[in-house]
């Protein structure tokens, strides 16, 4: 079981590290949590230029020129929750919609025609409308027409994932959205998102049921970025070691604005994200790093090359926006509005090559059998 030294602690740590210290990071083959803390701290904030460097050239020797494009698909916006930050919060005050299985199908078909094979499937937390039932058959029906399907749903007991597994999905994404305890439980009101232990241990299951990719993140603006991004890198490299078959990706989602009108209680701007994303990309070059339709498209079209490898694009929010683009009850406002095929333009016109299938399921098939 992963076990989180206190935030506070690892806070003094980043606030130890010295321009000295910070320096050597850089140049280091290999980085560890001190290092991380290091490049993170207030000491390298000069650093950004050469640490963009960095980034740069080992993401081209890990990832090449590739950018990999998803969208995420909405199925439903029920909760049981009550998040202070989240548009979908069971306090709030929206148009309550969960597509049937042949829209949520419909939706998908919209996006494939669109270009995309890689699809995330997103819910707000309630089981009771889009169960294990529901989701492993909605994989069934998508599993031969996409490369990937991934899920951003309610943590599940790790034999709830194998099924999932079986019917399809190849992914999990699971947001911790504060590693501060204190954090977690004055945003987290009510429901079962308010037990912080079986949430941090939801990557660990979703591994441990054979998935052949977890993703992790936290919300940016509920904490201190550097704290909470140290306390990411030393759970990243706790399950890599763990699980060390299994990918991983690291995403950074932003507030955004949302039904609820929470303010942000940490300002982080473009350059804190920037510094985050090189920083991780050093910690851990193999980690896959994803950057939303949260952001502006002129930052993302700046990161290109830096340190991200996957991008969504011509995202929706709302249950059946691709259908209904006047749909209401999204979780939050995207950024970028730009088309895939937008995208994917300026993704070429900046040297790189947008990729929407770069993976089939017959590998996964073949490495089973072996």
């Amino acid at each position: 079981m992963f076990v989180l030294p206190e935030f506070s602690e690892l806070s003094g740590l980043i606030a130890s590290r010295t321009a000295a210290d910070a320096e050597r990071a850089l140049q280091a083959e290999k980085l560890g949590i001190h290092d991380l803390a290091a490049l993170l701290s207030p000491a390298a904030d000069h650093l950004l230029e050469p640490m963009a460097a960095r980034a740069a050239a080992i993401t081209r020797r890990r990832f090449g020129r590739v950018i990999q494009i998803y969208a995420p698909l909405y199925l439903s916006n029920l909760c049981q929750n009550r998040c202070a930050y989240c548009g979908f919060s069971a306090g709030n005050r929206i148009k309550r919609r969960t597509l049937t299985l042949e829209e949520a199908e419909a939706e998908a078909m919209l996006l494939l025609g669109r270009g995309f094979n890689h699809v995330l499937l997103v819910t707000g937390e309630a089981p009771q409308a889009v169960g294990v039932d529901y989701l492993a058959t909605l994989a069934r029906r998508l599993r031969d027409r996409f490369a990937a399907l991934t899920i951003e749903i309610q943590p599940l007991a790790t034999a709830e994932y194998v099924r999932l597994f079986r019917a399809g999905i190849t992914g999990v994404a699971v947001y911790q959205e504060t590693y501060d305890r204190r954090t977690y439980r004055e945003v987290h009101l009510a429901g079962p998102k308010t037990d912080y232990d079986y949430r941090l241990a939801t990557p660990a299951r979703g591994a441990e049921a054979g998935f052949r990719e977890v993703g992790l993140g936290f919300l940016l603006g509920l904490a201190d970025w550097r704290t909470e991004a140290l306390s990411l890198g030393l759970h990243l490299a706790w399950l890599r070691k763990k699980f060390w078959r299994t990918g991983f990706t690291v995403s950074f989602p932003r507030l955004r604005p949302a039904t609820g009108e929470f303010a942000p209680r940490v300002q982080v701007g473009e350059r804190d994200l920037a510094r985050l994303i090189f920083a991780l990309r050093l910690y851990d070059p193999d980690v896959g790093l994803v950057l939303s339709t949260r952001e502006e498209p002129r930052f993302r079209d700046g990161m290109l090359g830096l340190g991200p490898t996957r991008y969504s694009a011509g995202s929706c929010t709302a249950p059946g926006g691709y259908s209904e683009p006047e749909s209401s009850g999204e979780q939050f406002a995207v950024g970028d509005h730009r088309t895939i095929d937008e995208v994917c333009r300026a993704i070429r016109e900046r040297g790189f090559d947008p990729v929407r299938k770069d993976w089939d399921a017959i590998f996964q098939e073949e490495g089973q059998t072996a």
